[in-house]
């Protein structure tokens, strides 16, 4: 068992299984390279201060840059007795440098080191969090642009609605992940903030220079307030909020998916790397990849409940029930990342059957609406177009037609301002078209939509 540095007010030595529950070097060990660089600026700013010998500093920043490296080529290896990856690197340190390792200490706490380097550890996420879901962004803009012409029915209630294309459904989910990307900036802002020099939880009596910190570290500000600094995870709660959000929106296309591929649907079919069998019936092709991604989803709002959990009854300042907050946030971080990064290539090659989708709207009577407005140029009030249209779908129904199959004489029998012309107002394509409103599905306003996310993007 590595020894504790915080032993001097204790005289016997901490049970072991108490050793084991208190660590959290087995998920705090991925911050090794955040606490390092934190305490090379440290150390590089209480020399740069006189707070120790600058020779001192030095010494000990080059020393933590030797350990880096051996961590970096598998020369030295995290010690997973150690209480934390903040106590390793300490001791280590130590053992290198002898009483000179010791003094990297001097006006930093672990509750201001910790929050630092959780900090900068999600601040890099974001990016790599960020750049995937530009890249899901793209690839549904890529498969969008190939299906312009692609007709199908817009759906609600999960019943046959009005008619749209497949780019113009993408492409309500390329909105989403666009406010999805949009939320991950502003909480990078608020992430971009630096806590060391809150000390414990008042500060320092030493002479230090936060600015000089954030400056090497790359942060924009510092906290402003010593309490807060140590005991604020909003950056956590919000992160994570982020991420739920954004994992509901892959569960929504996923549920879809699911569905498209189904017999009863068969919309689009999956390539066979981003589907599974099945064991006992080899007729099986199961969409896995989205169903997992479904269930993820729910993961990942569970860890946003365990963070609101964890802090709805804490005192000011830290606790050690924030110790928790490590696992949870980088089990949702992985998750997200690896959802992302599996759903991109199997949209990228899908299949879309386009076919079925346009049989699909052909029989659903999705251009019931257009035929109502049909009267309704011609003249009529919309609640009478309303009610001579649901006639003729009830109609139909019964004569197992279409609103593009009857008859104009059957059409008349209704109302006589049908003429030939209805069968232009009715066909899908046009119906599309017609709907040329911002935001709208007709091929026009879908490439607009597109151009403006690939420029976002």
């Amino acid at each position: 068992m590595v020894a504790q540095l915080w032993k001097g007010r204790f005289q016997k030595e901490l049970d072991e299984k108490v050793n084991d529950f208190n660590s959290s070097i087995r998920f705090d060990a991925r911050m090794y390279r955040q606490d390092i660089q934190g305490s090379i600026a440290h150390a590089t700013m209480l020399g740069e201060q006189q707070i120790i010998e600058p020779s001192e500093s030095q010494t000990i920043v080059a020393g933590l840059k030797e350990i880096l490296a051996d961590l970096e080529n598998g020369q030295l290896e995290i010690d997973e007795t150690a209480e934390d990856i903040h106590m390793f690197i300490e001791t280590e340190l130590t053992k290198r440098l002898g009483q000179t390792g010791k003094r990297l200490h001097t006006a930093r706490s672990r509750n201001d080191q910790v929050a630092l380097d959780l900090r900068f550890y999600l601040k890099e996420e974001v990016e790599t969090l960020i750049a995937l879901m530009q890249e899901l962004s793209t690839t549904f803009c890529q498969v969008a642009k190939e299906n312009t012409e692609t007709v199908m029915s817009g759906y609600t209630h999960l019943q046959r609605a009005q008619p749209i294309t497949f780019a113009h459904h993408l492409m309500a989910y390329v909105q989403m992940f666009l406010r999805d990307i949009e939320r991950l900036r502003e909480t990078q802002k608020r992430l971009d903030v630096m806590p060391l020099g809150s000390g414990a939880l008042a500060g320092t009596t030493y002479p230090i220079n936060r600015g000089r910190v954030a400056e090497i570290l790359g942060f924009a500000q510092v906290t402003q307030n010593s309490l807060d600094g140590v005991s604020d995870r909003d950056f956590c709660l919000e992160l994570n909020s982020d991420l739920a959000i954004l994992m509901m929106h892959l569960s929504r296309f996923c549920e879809e998916v699911i569905l498209w591929c189904s017999w009863e649907f068969k919309f689009v079919e999956l390539d066979d790397a981003y589907a599974t069998g099945s064991s006992m019936m080899p007729q099986k092709k199961n969409p896995d990849i989205t169903e997992l991604i479904r269930g993820k989803t729910g993961r990942v709002v569970g860890n946003l409940v365990t963070l609101l959990t964890m802090m709805k009854g804490l005192p000011l300042a830290y606790n050690k029930d924030m110790q928790e907050d490590k696992e949870a946030i980088f089990d949702t971080v992985d998750t997200v990342k690896l959802c992302v990064s599996t759903l991109t290539p199997m949209v990228a090659t899908m299949k879309v059957l386009k076919e079925n989708m346009y049989q699909a709207a052909a029989k659903g009577f999705i251009n019931a609406t257009d035929c109502a407005d049909y009267l309704v140029k011609k003249g009529l009030p919309f609640r009478e177009a309303y009610q001579v249209t649901g006639e003729i779908v009830a109609f139909c129904i019964e004569q197992e037609q279409t609103l593009e199959t009857l008859p104009l004489a059957d059409y008349q029998k209704f109302h006589p301002t049908f003429a030939q012309d209805i069968y232009q107002a009715i066909d899908l394509v046009e119906c599309v078209n017609q709907r040329q409103v911002i935001g709208g599905p007709a091929k026009i306003q879908v490439e607009v939509q597109i151009k403006e996310a690939l420029e976002k993007l």
